[in-house]
This record gives structure tokens, sequence and C-alpha cells, in this order.
């Protein structure tokens, strides 16, 4: 018996394993980045037709920035290249970009066009998707905490009045439903400085597949486990159940 919806309303994904799974096939790193972006354009495709409101995609954190420079390079072109054929398919099909993260640190030519990208698609009211680039969550917060500071050192916000929604209010993710589910490929099981605050009740699913190698199929898995699970948010499963 489900509790909830069958289509979880946001999904996060950290895409990992595609430098592993090039290395395990003899390729450079960078071939398995390429082949992620595959994956990328089928999952974005496979959770707009399911009806998923948000999808966010770790594409790149902050302590990216320390990979070797060629991989860091190769990593920004494919951005790049990305954004260039993806932005017509998200016109066509309704979907609204954005990035978040410390986009100032981004190329220029980068962030140029993900601005362009952000702004055709502004208007469309189908699935929003997140690129988290240059993003690290205790960044995010530190940012919400200097944000909030200055609203108290204005005069403009009681101390008193800082809750959970006014915290929520100064993150990238501003307005959105927190993640009901955060997908990791490649079977590590931390969530590496992911969205911290949004995921504190999202169901966790970990496959061993690694992120080239997951595609509609393995999606629709992670849906299927999603489905079976009981989402109590600290209650007793009889509560959810609605018995005393």
């Amino acid at each position: 018996m489900t509790h909830h919806d069958a289509v979880p309303r946001h999904v996060a994904i950290i895409m990992d394993g595609n430098g592993r799974w090039a290395t395990g096939r003899g390729l450079p790193r960078t071939a398995g980045h390429e082949a992620g972006a595959d994956s990328v354009r089928e999952v974005v495709r496979a959770c707009r037709e399911a009806g998923v409101e948000v999808l966010t995609l770790y594409s790149f954190s902050t302590e990216n920035w320390g990979r070797p420079e060629d991989e860091v390079d190769a990593l920004m072109g494919l951005l790049e290249r990305y954004l260039r054929d993806e932005t017509q398919e998200m016109l066509d099909n309704g979907v609204r970009l954005r990035g978040i993260g410390e986009l100032d640190k981004l190329p220029e030519d980068v962030r140029m066009l993900l601005g362009m990208a952000e702004q055709l698609t502004a208007h469309n009211e189908g699935m929003e998707l997140l690129l988290a680039l240059s993003y690290g969550a205790r960044a995010e917060l530190v940012s919400a905490v200097r944000a909030l500071a200055r609203e108290v050192a204005d005069g403009r916000l009681a101390v008193d009045a800082i809750d959970e929604e006014e915290v929520a209010k100064h993150l990238y993710t501003a307005g959105l439903p927190d993640p009901d589910l955060l997908i990791r490929t490649s079977g590590d099981l931390r969530v590496s400085n992911f969205l911290l605050w949004q995921i504190a009740y999202a169901e966790l699913y970990v496959t061993p597949v690694p992120w080239p190698e997951f595609r509609r199929a393995n999606l629709a898995e992670a849906f299927e486990a999603y489905r079976a699970r009981q989402r109590r948010y600290g209650r007793t499963g009889d509560q959810v159940e609605g018995t005393p």
C-alpha cells in the first residue's frame, strides 16, 4: 500500500561513476563524462514524461574544481555542448532550466550559455531542471546565513523571526518542494555535500549502476522502490496508516 504520490515531485540525482566506468574500460575519464551526457538526456526526458515537477542534477561540485585541469576543461566543454544542443529540446518540451551554485566561478562562456538557456526557457511551465554547478550545500547554507545576518543587521528581520521557512527562502531552491527521492549511482553510500538541508526527509536510493549506464529502465526501478516505501516523516507506521 502506498501513502504518497506514485511519482516523486522532486528527484535529485548524484550522477557518480563516470570516471570509474571509463577507466574500467581502458578509456580516458573524459569518455565517461561524454557517455554520462547521454544518460542526462534520457533521464531528463523520462522524468519529464513521468510527470516529475523538479529534477536536480549534481553536475559539478565545488570540490570538483580540484580535479586535474584537463578533466575540468573537458567537463566545462561538455556542459557548453549540452547547453547548446539541448536548449531547443527543453523549449519543445516545456522544461525550465536553472543553474544553482557559485555560478560566478564558471568560465565566462559557460556562464553566458547558461544565462541564455535560462532566459529562453524561463516561461516554460513543465518540469524545472536544476543543474547544480560549482555547488556545495555547506557553501549554500553559509550564503543563506550571511543573507539572514544582513537582514538582521539592517533591522529588516528580527532574530526570533528566523525559522525553517525563513532559512529555506534564502536557499537556491527557494519556492520549490524538497526532494522526495535522492538517487546516487555507482554505489557509494554518502551524500557528498549535496542539498543537505533539502534532503532531510528524502528517500535515498543507491544503485551500483554507474551513471553512464543509468537509463530509463534504471530510473523506473528507482521509482518502483520509492513507491514501495512508506514515508513517515518521524511518525509511526500506524499513524501513517491512520490506525490508532
